[in-house]
Order: C-alpha cells, then structure tokens, then sequence
C-alpha cells in the first residue's frame, strides 16, 4: 500500500474563499453550495445527486451488468447510506428506486435488494471513516486494465497530479469477488486520509468528505487518467513527470473535494437539462 505523505499549506491567500476558482468580484454567476434549513430538504438534494452521478455513470459507459455500486451517507441518519437499486442499470436509476441500507446490508428503505458486493466494500468504508459522506466504484475498461498492472498513477500531467499522494494501490486479495466482510475493512483501512484507491486486478475506487458529486467527479476523473498512463505505456516512450514540488501544488488546489464538487455541477446543470425522469 502506497505511503500517504503529508501535505504542505496551500501557499496562496485565499481570503474567505474555499478555492482560487471561486470569483473575487461580487455578482457574478457561478455554482454555490447549498445549505438546508432541515434534513429532509439536505436528504432529497442528497439522493438526488446520487441519481445524478449514477446517470452520469451510464454516459461515461461505467456500465457492466449488475456491477458498480455508488453510496452517499444520509444526513439525518449517519449510520443509514443511501444506494443504486441492485440490478437496474446506471441509466434507470431515479429516486423513486433507490434504497436505504444500514451498515449491516439491512435494506430499511426501498424495494430492490442491495448489492453484496457494495455492501462490503461501502458499508466498511462508511462505518469505519465517519467523515465518508460518499463513496463510488464501478467495473470500468481502463480502471480495471490499470489495476492489473498493481502501481499508483504516476504525475504525467495537472489532471493526474490531482491524485498525487491521494490515492493507494490495496494489494490484499487482489482480484478474489469482494463479498466478505474482510474484504470491506481492507478497502475501508486503505481510506484513511485520500480519496482514491487502485484495488488490484479489481477496479477504482473513489470517496468524499464533501459530497456525492465530488466522488463521482474523481471517479471519473480517475478513469481518464488510467486511460491516459495505458496510452503513454503503449507508446514505449517514457515520459516526463511534473515534479513532486509542482504535483503537490496542483493536487491543492484542482484535487479538492470542493473542486470535484465544481466540476460535477457541469454533469449535472446537463442532466437536470436532458434527463428530467431521475427526479421520478
């Protein structure tokens, strides 16, 4: 499992913004997060960005029969987690079919059956790192191929620098069906302090402490940046790094939670835009 090292502050002022790319000048559009005045409003907006990611899923082709699973914690209720339905696919996925599970795999909400699979691994994540609110994996094309190869994504460029130092490669049962409980707390103990991992000769894997948008935006983030390194791999050339000084400085301030949450809000203006039945 790779190292994670310890980060060094941001070296700009800020001021009372969270991120450079928040606007100085007052007036101006530009997504901002929202708060709620009581759980039941933060619990809908929850689920549905969890519809949101999982359609969002479908268009990036993470599709793969029943496989995938993407969990966001309830806010009211932070033992209970909210799921995509098992067996109906990313792009069938609306709030009305989603499910409540504990971290037991006991559905308490919902009418489909859970995910074994994404029981284990989520549920694990969840309990053991309360300050989890979502979680995202999927069998994808690339993903997988570069989980085979049992290595970290390497800075080759500012989307990869991102994940610098914020992901781990999880060795342990590398490959065998994650449906036992073990399984789950090795994934969950890989979590501690980043928000991606490569689990070995299975697939990606991405969380948040901030929001379902911000891990599905890493996840597919992270895809993409898998696909690029088995591009460079299959160029036979080697290619140049951007430093670890440099990496270190763009995973501050583009690796965020709070900047996969920005860049998620593109996907979804999109899909509230082309897809009004995930609010069904």
């Amino acid at each position: 499992m790779a190292a994670v090292m310890e980060r060094p502050a941001t070296a700009l002022d800020l001021g009372d913004r969270v991120s450079i790319y928040q606007p100085e000048q007052k007036g101006l559009i530009f997504p901002e997060i929202p708060e709620f005045p009581n759980h039941a409003e933060h619990r809908q907006y929850r689920k549905e960005h969890l519809v949101g990611a999982c359609r969002a899923f479908a268009l990036q082709g993470f599709d793969y029969g029943f496989a995938g699973h993407l969990t966001v914690r309830d806010p009211e209720h932070p033992e209970l987690y909210w799921t995509n339905p098992m067996a109906v696919h990313f792009s069938q996925v609306k709030v009305s079919n989603l499910i409540c599970a504990d971290h037991q795999g006991k559905v308490v909400e919902g009418r489909h059956a859970i995910n074994r699979a994404g029981f284990v691994l989520h549920a694990a994540v969840h309990e053991m790192h309360p300050d989890i609110v979502a979680m995202c994996h999927a069998h994808t094309l690339y993903g997988t191929a570069f989980a085979a190869l049992g290595k970290p994504i390497a800075p080759i460029s500012q989307d990869a620098a991102a994940f610098f130092e914020d992901h781990v490669v999880i060795g342990d049962e590398a490959g065998q069906v994650a449906v036992e409980v073990k399984a789950g707390n090795k994934v969950a103990h890989a979590f501690k302090g980043v928000k991606a991992a490569i689990h070995q000769n299975h697939g990606l894997l991405t969380a948040s402490r901030h929001s379902i948008d911000a891990a599905a935006f890493w996840f597919i983030a992270l895809e993409r940046c898998c696909q690029q390194q088995l591009m460079l791999d299959a160029a036979g050339i080697t290619p140049r790094l951007v430093s670890e000084e440099r990496s270190r400085y763009s995973r501050e301030h583009v690796g965020s939670d709070y900047i996969g949450w920005l860049h998620f809000q593109t996907i979804w203006n999109e899909l509230v835009n082309t897809q009004p039945d995930m609010f069904d």
